[in-house]
């Protein structure tokens, strides 16, 4: 089986609890972290970052190395589905624009870590955002 390459930020702010942006897909509405396909020539965390700023508004540091992978299934039509892994990068959120490039097709909301690992599918990306350990993060980007 062929796997396909996405690349994610993880958005996170500082602060005493742990706050994870998660954004809604265009197709089916289910909350999503920001991300796109990998790109030759490209660096894999300044696609993430990228893909921040234009899904959810976000600007700020994408830290590497990755944090982790998941793996999903993209529905390209009625007939065919493709297998994605993709790789997850933390991003220590610095500014929120009020005007991005995909504001009017998708919604952004701030959660706890907990309350965004309810709220995605894949269990991998579950997993992911329970362990994710802000405070490490944090203190890397210093």
């Amino acid at each position: 089986m062929k796997l396909y390459n996405q690349v994610a930020a993880l958005p996170f702010k500082e602060g005493p609890e742990c706050s994870i942006c998660l954004i809604t897909s265009r197709e089916t509405g289910r909350w999503i972290l920001p991300k796109g396909w990998a790109k030759a020539g490209i660096d894999n965390f300044e696609m993430a970052a990228s893909e921040a700023r234009e899904e959810a508004g976000l600007t700020g540091t994408c830290l590497i190395p990755q944090i982790g992978n998941y793996h999903y299934t993209k529905k390209l039509h009625t007939f065919a589905s493709i297998t994605c892994e993709v790789d997850v990068y933390a991003f220590l959120v610095t500014g929120e624009l009020t005007d991005w490039r995909e504001k009017n097709e998708r919604n952004r909301r701030w959660f706890t870590k907990e309350e965004a690992a309810t709220l995605v599918d894949e269990p991998e990306l579950q997993l992911i955002l329970k362990e994710f350990d802000f405070k490490h993060h944090s203190a890397r980007a210093s």
